[in-house]
């Protein structure tokens, strides 16, 4: 469904699955400003919209779902996660409860697939499940991981989620006037996304990710509510194990004119012979080869060059790396040693043993 906003004199189409939505204005690096500084509007209007009613819609979802939301007060944003029986990510959610229904808003593609596994689950319960992205197209009014820039008096019919807006389609190409924000691209809320070490479905995760490598624990997964679907896993990795992977935040070398683009292999950097003895110690790197894959990149107005990636866990925190080719060094955002919370007392593990 393309944007009224790719009508906007000086607007670029972004890449796929953006391309229905401007990627920029004109100028990238104040749009980024103006984001940060909640003087923009970002149109994500190529998310899909769900609206789930009836009066057993939080205990449903919070059965079937990773973050506790049966409790969830009308008006709180909340986050949470769909997981297959193995524990890996199918679903990411960003959602409210208005005291009548749940909204969530998801990736461009995926609400079909959603709502399928829904309307299979829903049994004798009282919900209703429906695709809304037809009426409401989802409007970004502060940075990522903020909500300071919410307008205080959001457009009529829209619905509040945290730093993002719902509003009704119609209203979406004059949205930015209303609210008196400059429009800024698909391109500012990644870099600042990116900077804010938040992962997105799809650029950050593949058919195997669990909840524990991009650390969407407590943010979307709640460690002391019920069963759902994949939660032996999540309890399992976070009692007694460590995640196979970690999300990493690169800095990525200024003096290349390219980013790596989303599935770039990341590799062991260029060693001197005295720094060799690292490589060593990767697990399943005994020689060069892929160790991890390049998520999303971007220009940042003040960083330059960054990007998040996925890798094994056993990279050593301070080794330089290659992202699709590209030199960058690492920043932590999920620790090595994330995991294995339960202490055991030795004689009993000797007994395991």
């Amino acid at each position: 469904m393309r944007s009224p906003l790719l009508d906007t004199p000086g607007a670029v189409a972004a890449e796929a699955p953006d391309e229905t939505i401007a990627g920029h204005y004109g100028d990238p690096y104040a749009e980024q400003r103006a984001l940060a500084s909640g003087q923009a509007l970002v149109d994500r209007s190529n998310r899909e919209v769900v609206r789930i009613s009836g009066a057993d819609r939080l205990r449903w979802l919070n059965d079937l779902s990773s973050q506790k939301i049966d409790t969830l007060a009308p008006g709180t944003p909340a986050q949470t996660l769909f997981l297959d029986a193995q524990g890996r990510v199918e679903h990411h959610l960003t959602l409210v409860d208005d005291g009548e229904a749940v909204w969530a808003h998801v990736e461009p593609g995926t609400s079909a697939e959603l709502i399928a596994f829904l309307e299979k689950m829903r049994f004798m319960l009282r919900v209703e499940v429906a695709d809304v992205t037809p009426g409401y197209a989802v409007v970004t009014v502060a940075a990522p991981g903020e909500t300071s820039g919410v307008a205080a008096a959001p457009p009529d019919g829209a619905i509040v989620i945290g730093g993002d807006l719902l509003v009704p389609r119609e209203r979406l190409a004059g949205v930015a006037s209303d609210l008196g924000l400059r429009p800024a691209g698909i391109w500012a809320y990644e870099a600042l996304r990116i900077e804010a070490h938040m992962p997105r479905l799809g650029f950050e995760t593949d058919h195997k990710t669990i909840p524990h490598e991009l650390g969407w624990i407590g943010t979307a997964v709640h460690l002391q509510k019920g069963c759902y679907r994949g939660q032996e896993t999540v309890a399992r990795v976070h009692n007694l194990g460590h995640p196979p992977r970690r999300l990493v935040f690169l800095h990525l070398d200024g003096s290349v004119d390219v980013l790596p683009p989303h599935g770039a292999p990341v590799t062991l950097g260029v060693s001197t012979p005295a720094e060799a003895e690292p490589e060593a110690a990767v697990e399943g790197a005994a020689e060069p080869g892929q160790i991890g894959f390049v998520g999303s990149s971007a220009r940042h107005y003040e960083l330059g060059p960054i990007a998040l990636a996925v890798v094994k866990r056993t990279v050593p925190v301070d080794i330089d790396l290659l992202a699709g080719g590209v030199a960058a060094t690492q920043e932590v955002i999920v620790p090595p040693d994330a995991g294995r919370n339960v202490a055991i007392d030795p004689a009993l593990r000797r007994r395991i043993r």
